[in-house]
């Protein structure tokens, strides 16, 4: 078919069919699919939430005419077969993070307003999935119609149930189908991501200190972010030390004094984005002398760690052709067992190891007389910018759009990595402003232009051409 007839083909299927998404899309966002553990059961091992989305969406695609399967509830797929065996996969998740708070629309709803829709689930990830099954099933109606052949490949669409939290939904389909040969997931940033940077948690402890000068310290919330706040209880005249601009110190009893440190969040793939509270405190417990001796050799070691996001602090700095340079962040501290315990996150390029890693950290840790363990690794994950799955799925949307863009990585990680050959693929568009009161993923009032969605629904639709057309047996 020449391209002017099946963008003509693929506008009229989205006026005709654009309703029936957003109905779509209102269903799955109804449900309050994120993880509930203490309700699994038999067929439902993240809970009823994820049970129920994930039956809905199998629902939808059976509607169309697929081929569905619930593998036990920890995932499902819908199949569109092709004149072979070998599979092209999308991969979508119908879990959820929880609603939290701060909404200002109904979380478990989709409200259109002002050309958005705005629900959880709307970006991330049930929005998008649904257009990227109305792609596949765009071509099913015109192969139906019998005007175009069959394709020569099996296209196979996974639902995945436990992304937010573990993705053990694709654990568990390792172990019972063999990977597709090549995958997109439409959950990320267009144009198309071909590679994640390799993930690394540790923790940092110092050895046990029982006469400290700082009694308490807590910040930070996650392993994965730069910690915007932090505070630390230390024996001290609060009177005697002063303020800095971020950093308010205040009486907290008679001899101690409470650091109040306010940093700035941040994604720990983007740290440069933050600063870091924990490092505010460790800098000003530094300057004023606040420590032990033994305080002090933890505490110079985790500002190395903290100040340095490059990693040079600490001797890990790395940096490769795809990724670009290490990135490493302190994400939270607290005090167990008279030890200071520091996590540290790190998404590393394929220049350095993580048992290079491992060994520079141990190396530190042993002349303070503490510990580090390694507590998550993911290696990096790549396939090459010129190959023909990353540039078919580049030349579809640069089709669709007008653009001349480029292929890019980042240090954030999705269900592409977890496949043998797979890509992140839209629908997202960070250089694109939305109106303030649009939330993002992940947060209040989460929302997507439909506009956007449409947009990725061209997208996609031409994109499964352009696979069907490589020589992928």
């Amino acid at each position: 078919m020449e391209h002017e007839e099946l963008t003509e083909k693929i506008d009229a299927y989205l006026e005709d069919n654009w309703e029936t998404m957003v109905d779509d899309i209102t269903t799955l966002v109804r449900i309050p699919s994120f993880e509930e553990l203490d309700k699994a059961a038999d067929g439902a091992p993240f809970g009823p939430g994820p049970k129920e989305a994930l039956t809905a969406a199998l629902k939808l695609a059976g509607d169309m005419g697929f081929a569905t399967h619930d593998a036990e509830g920890y995932i499902g797929f819908a199949d569109f077969p092709g004149e072979s065996d070998t599979q092209l996969g999308i991969i979508g998740h119908m879990d959820v993070v929880p609603a939290g708070p701060g909404w200002t629309f109904e979380p478990y709803a989709v409200t259109r307003k002002e050309g958005y829709l705005v629900g959880r689930g709307t970006l991330d990830d049930k929005g998008p999935s649904v257009v990227a099954l109305h792609a596949m099933k765009f071509w099913k109606d015109l192969q139906d119609a019998g005007e175009v052949p069959p394709f020569p490949y099996t296209i196979r669409f996974l639902f995945g149930a436990n992304e937010e939290s573990g993705m053990a939904d694709v654990a568990y389909y390792h172990k019972h189908y063999e990977d597709p040969a090549f995958l997109f997931t439409p959950d990320a940033e267009f144009p198309v991501c071909y590679g994640e940077k390799g993930g690394y948690d540790g923790v940092i402890a110092s050895k046990p200190i029982v006469d400290r000068v700082v009694l308490e310290f807590t910040g930070g919330a996650a392993t994965n972010a730069v910690p915007g706040i932090a505070e630390a209880v230390v024996k001290a005249d609060a009177a005697s030390l002063p303020n800095t601009d971020r950093i308010t110190v205040t009486a907290d009893g008679e001899g101690r004094a409470k650091l109040t440190a306010a940093g700035k969040g941040a994604h720990a793939s983007t740290p440069d984005e933050g600063v870091n509270a924990i490092g505010l405190i460790v800098d000003y417990l530094l300057e004023h002398d606040l420590c032990t001796a033994d305080e002090r050799a933890f505490f110079e070691l985790d500002q190395k760690l903290l100040n340095h996001t490059d990693g040079s602090g600490i001797g890990i700095k790395s940096s490769d052709e795809y990724f670009g340079p290490l990135t490493v962040i302190g994400g939270t501290i607290k005090i167990e067992d008279d030890r200071f315990v520091q996590t540290l996150d790190s998404r590393f390029p394929t220049s350095i190891t993580a048992d290079e890693i491992n060994e520079r950290l141990r190396q530190l840790t042993d002349e303070i007389g503490g510990t580090f363990e390694n507590t998550l690794l993911m290696v990096p994950f790549l396939v090459k910018p010129d190959s023909p799955v990353i540039q078919a799925l580049l030349n579809a949307y640069n089709e669709a759009t007008g653009e001349d863009a480029k292929p890019f990585t980042m240090g954030g990680g999705t269900y592409a990595r977890e496949f043998k050959s797979g890509a992140s693929f839209g629908p997202e568009k960070p250089w694109i402003k939305d109106p303030e009161w649009v939330g993002m993923m992940h947060g209040p009032d989460e929302g997507v232009s439909e506009d956007l969605l449409k947009q990725s629904f061209k997208i996609y639709a031409l994109t499964l051409d352009k696979l069907m057309q490589l020589d992928l047996q």
